[in-house]
């Protein structure tokens, strides 16, 4: 390979690139707009569920005026029924639903009655928060009656997946792997598109026509093709805090993303016939490609099938050192599918790439 060759493919790629307004346009609006959507969502995650209850004669067991949270329960105290109704109504104190006990429930619970209790749920709310707000009530039931309950077996839970209890992700922690791949995404359509453009125009048969030999072009196609998606996709991590811990990390990560990206941008260029033709293309790759990042927004265990998606090594890695801290050591697996996925990526868009060339 001839360096100064290499060199002024890249100065035309990048003229091409800077020329192209559309390309320009749509980085530039992607940067602002996935910027200013991270910045606008909430940074923290409130664990508790907090549930109104009218005092009666409780009010010498629960607080007044004050929160009693306990296991990420928070019980609210209103002085009537009409107040907790109305406030579950609006959704005042972020209440979530509304337990009214009748005025003698505590006499008529120990005397193994059972004494009416309504429940005041909002319309819309899950199914498992009404259920373990019914169980809380037959719990206290159970307690101020001084009866055991019928059944109490010894359970033991056991968390399939990473156990997010007490350190959920924010929703902005959840859409910074979504945000750094579409960039990605992004920057793969611009580089399919111009590697198209070249081959419709047979801009290519003239390079090849000069001393520049077929290694130059698909090295210079391949280096332009990671500086751009690494540089676009490093300053938008820069601007949504992406490099706040273990930075180095990150930079491979997204440096390996970078490669991976560009391989299938290759790939694309090398088939679309046209502008409609490289975009249908490019969308076959970036579909999937971006179902990870859909997955992060659901934390969890994830299917066996996403596991095997080349993205999902990078979105693993970018959740377990931004969100978890975790070191060098502990995303080792994850950072060698993602350079296994990039390399064989990366290899197969210059075969095909040359395969195309050569055919012209």
């Amino acid at each position: 390979m001839n360096g100064s060759r290499i060199g002024t493919i890249i100065r035309k790629d990048f003229s091409e690139f800077t020329r192209n307004r559309f390309f320009v346009f749509i980085t530039l609006l992607v940067l602002v707009a996935w910027v200013a959507v991270f910045w606008f969502l909430p940074d923290t995650v409130d664990e508790t569920v907090r549930v109104g209850v009218s005092q009666t004669d409780l009010g010498a067991l629960l607080p007044t005026g004050d929160d009693a949270e306990v296991a990420g329960l928070a019980l609210v105290s209103f002085p009537d029924e009409d107040a907790l109704r109305i406030a579950v109504e609006q959704g005042q104190d972020d209440i979530v639903a509304g337990i009214a006990f009748p005025s003698d429930f505590i006499a008529s619970a120990a005397a193994g009655e059972h004494p009416p209790v309504v429940l005041y749920v909002p319309a819309g709310l899950p199914v498992e928060q009404q259920t373990m707000i019914e169980g809380v009530i037959g719990e206290a039931a159970y307690a101020l009656a001084g009866i055991p309950p019928p059944v109490n077996p010894i359970t033991e839970a056991v968390v399939l997946g990473t156990d997010r209890v007490g350190n959920q992700i924010s929703l902005q922690a959840q859409m910074r792997p979504l945000l750094l791949i579409m960039v990605l995404m992004v920057e793969t359509f611009a580089l399919s598109s111009l590697v198209a453009i070249e081959i419709q125009q047979r801009t290519v048969v003239a390079v090849l026509a000069t001393p520049v030999r077929i290694v130059d072009f698909l090295a210079a196609k391949g280096i332009f093709g990671v500086g751009l998606a690494f540089f676009e996709v490093a300053l938008l991590g820069m601007l949504i805090g992406a490099f706040s811990v273990n930075a180095p990390a990150i930079v491979v990560i997204l440096l390996l993303g970078a490669i991976l990206v560009t391989g299938f941008g290759m790939i694309a260029g090398s088939y679309g016939r046209d502008f409609m033709g490289t975009l249908m293309v490019a969308m076959l790759f970036m579909i999937p490609l971006m179902i990870p990042a859909f997955g992060a927004l659901f934390p969890g265990s994830s299917p066996g099938w996403i596991k095997v998606l080349p993205t999902y090594g990078l979105v693993e890695a970018v959740v377990r050192v931004s969100v978890d801290g975790e070191s060098w050591s502990q995303i080792g697996p994850a950072l060698l599918m993602l350079a296994a996925w990039g390399l064989a990526a990366f290899a197969a868009g210059a075969f095909i790439l040359k395969r195309r060339v050569a055919m012209l």
